[in-house]
């Protein structure tokens, strides 16, 4: 089962977006959705700031977990 992406969860890339300069693997934070299926994501440095928003597809980005009984 194929958890439901929604404002303000953590995602991680599973390929590069290289017409945003942006790599598998780096993580941002869902703070919209443009259409089904289609969300916009914040990527931010340690510090919190913003140095990249791209509009990614739900079969280019995976949920990330933070407890453990959330990825069981």
């Amino acid at each position: 089962m194929i958890d439901t992406i929604k404002l303000l969860d953590v995602i991680a890339l599973t390929e590069d977006l290289p017409e945003r300069g942006l790599k598998r693997g780096e993580v941002g934070t869902v703070v919209d959705e443009w259409a089904e299926g289609v969300y916009e994501v914040e990527f931010s440095d340690d510090t919190g700031r913003a140095y990249s928003f791209a509009a990614v597809r739900d079969s280019q980005m995976m949920k990330l977990y933070f407890r453990k009984h959330e990825a069981a």
